[in-house]
């Protein structure tokens, strides 16, 4: 499963400038889960709400601020784990689309997966 484009304002980043001013991040979340039962029952309490995902999100990049978006990333993926039992693995994708870099890009980010329970990667 799947939510992409998940937008909010965060303070993260190295320069002191992005934690003063923020700037905008987009994140998209894939994860996996056991959909035996959702599709069975087709009942919401089976899977996973998207709604309480991008809140989730939206939290952890609004919130407080990280030098590096591998940290970013880092708290993403743990804070899904933590809070939606049924994920057994978390893929998030960081944009950072108002790097400071100083010229032309596309694109910014990084993609960090997380899995629940010891064989979790480092």
């Amino acid at each position: 499963m799947f939510l992409r484009g998940i937008e909010a304002r965060g303070r993260h980043g190295v320069h002191e400038f992005e934690r003063r001013n923020g700037q905008r991040f987009v994140v998209d979340v894939d994860w996996w889960l056991d959909t035996a039962q959702a599709s069975t029952t087709d009942r919401l309490d089976s899977t996973l709400c998207y709604k309480q995902l991008h809140d989730s999100v939206v939290a952890v990049i609004a919130g407080e601020p990280c030098r590096l978006i591998e940290t970013l990333a880092d708290s993403l993926c743990r804070t899904l784990l933590a809070r939606f039992a049924a994920m057994r693995i978390v893929r998030v994708t960081v944009h950072k689309p108002e790097a400071p870099i100083g010229g032309k890009f596309a694109d910014v980010g990084i993609r960090m997966t997380r899995h629940r329970g010891p064989e979790a990667p480092s």
